[in-house]
């Protein structure tokens, strides 16, 4: 006899009829999954479904709580252990989540601020950059890439602001930046990145991975923190 978990169902039930929640069709019996439990079939999209999952990755709202607990600063295994799920899952997930981030929506005519955060991926010699630009107005991100520090990493950055008509873009004395950036709204001086500089200090508090001495660094750019 099939038992009743206490754990959500994974579609509804409406009228005494189960429906999908991919298509909202009727599903109806499909034999037995390897792990004793009822499946089911939808009649319309034909997707398979267990009534009841017991592996807590396949629950509702775990990707928010993946994300969140990120935030917070746990690394891989701290918040595997957590959310009692895999490494191998949690990384999947992690990758899953960062391809579906899009890209922020800017507004024309403001101020920025860009700057370079260094870390490193697998050993300390192979060093990467998270550049990314901030408005100042705002303090939310209007661009960000990762790579080597060249001007093809920078250019992605740079590109987006040349696009939004930027009316001032402050930097460091990086080269770079010289050849990359309109002279009429380049501006470089000494307090004129306080904002994105304490941004990159809350960054390396809250992402173990950004600590400039730590072990939770990233073995892959593919599950890089940003």
């Amino acid at each position: 006899m099939e038992k009743h978990s206490s754990a959500p169902s994974c579609f509804r039930c409406v009228g005494g009829e189960k429906i999908c929640n991919y298509c909202e069709g009727k599903m109806m019996k499909h034999g037995m999954s390897g792990a004793g439990k009822r499946r089911y079939k939808c009649s319309v999209c034909h997707k398979t479904q267990v009534a009841h999952y017991t592996y807590r990755a396949c629950r509702p709202g775990i990707n928010a709580s993946i994300v969140a607990l990120t935030k917070e600063g746990l690394g891989i295994r701290s918040t595997a252990r957590v959310l009692q799920i895999s490494t191998t899952t949690l990384l999947k997930r992690i990758q899953h989540i960062a391809k579906n981030i899009s890209r922020p929506v800017i507004r024309k005519g403001q101020t920025y601020e860009v700057d370079e955060l260094c870390t490193f991926v697998k050993q300390k010699s192979r060093r990467i950059w998270i550049v990314y630009a901030l408005e100042r107005e705002s303090g939310q991100v209007a661009g960000f890439n990762t790579g080597m520090r060249t001007h093809k990493t920078l250019s992605r950055v740079l590109d987006t602001l040349k696009l939004s008509e930027a009316d001032r873009i402050y930097t460091d004395g990086l080269k770079h930046y010289r050849h990359l950036i309109n002279r009429s709204v380049h501006r470089v001086s000494r307090y004129a990145t306080n904002r994105i500089e304490r941004k990159n200090l809350s960054l390396r508090t809250h992402l173990k991975r950004l600590g400039r001495r730590t072990i939770c660094f990233s073995r892959s750019l593919a599950v890089f923190p940003l």
